[in-house]
């Protein structure tokens, strides 16, 4: 409580900071334990203050790492449409896979419905293996070992579709810097003849000469 008032104290903006993302996580930090002391049987909510460890990404700045994760946002919606077809595909062959094995194994083998077969077919395809139910025919276990290869290859699907984007972004702001650097090299100060200069500045940055706007 002293820390989080010493921070109202010290900053410009006491109210900016208070309604703030870390300011409202400091709040929360707080604000239970008055609550609990109040309001009977409302304890469980101390646990809130599990959020006050949000504050690490402050103490290690890594909101310096918010280009990648801007990156990142951007690849995962470009390529929202092909994860939202691959998962699509994942559920008709789940659905498949779960009703044929359902009809290979059947109720006396564990599989006592088809939604029971597609939970075995999932946690099949995604190499969990829980080990709760299991096919005990011949072919109910070669269609199991197929559907095991098969959870390994699609595995990396995603993983290509989003790592594509990625390269794509990369690729495109290595040329939008590319190209910055060679229009900076072109624009020189009128007045000194140096170059390197923005492409959207307006003033020599060596001699604070107005530049050329051609």
């Amino acid at each position: 409580t002293v820390d989080y008032l010493i921070r109202l104290k010290c900053v410009d903006r006491p109210r900016f900071y208070a309604w703030s993302f870390f300011g409202v996580v400091d709040l929360l930090g707080i604000v239970p334990t008055y609550i609990s002391l109040f309001i009977p049987g409302t304890h469980y909510l101390v646990v809130i203050r599990f959020l006050r460890v949000l504050r690490i990404f402050r103490v290690l700045k890594l909101s310096t790492y918010q280009n990648e994760s801007r990156l990142l946002i951007r690849s995962l919606v470009a390529s929202h449409r092909r994860i939202v077809v691959f998962l699509f595909s994942v559920l008709t062959i789940v659905v498949f896979l779960g009703a044929l094995m359902y009809l290979i194994e059947g109720k006396e083998n564990g599989f006592t419905s088809i939604p029971r077969g597609i939970y075995w077919a999932i946690v099949t395809l995604t190499t969990v293996g829980y080990g709760d139910i299991s096919p005990k025919t011949a072919p109910g276990q070669a269609l199991a070992a197929m559907i095991m290869v098969l959870g390994y290859s699609m595995i990396v699907i995603p993983t290509g579709i989003i790592a594509s984007s990625v390269a794509v972004d990369l690729s495109a702001e290595a040329l939008a810097k590319e190209e910055a650097g060679r229009l900076s090299d072109i624009r020189m100060c009128p007045s000194c003849g140096k170059k390197g200069h923005d492409t959207n500045a307006f003033y020599c940055k060596y001699c604070g000469r107005t530049l050329s706007t051609s």
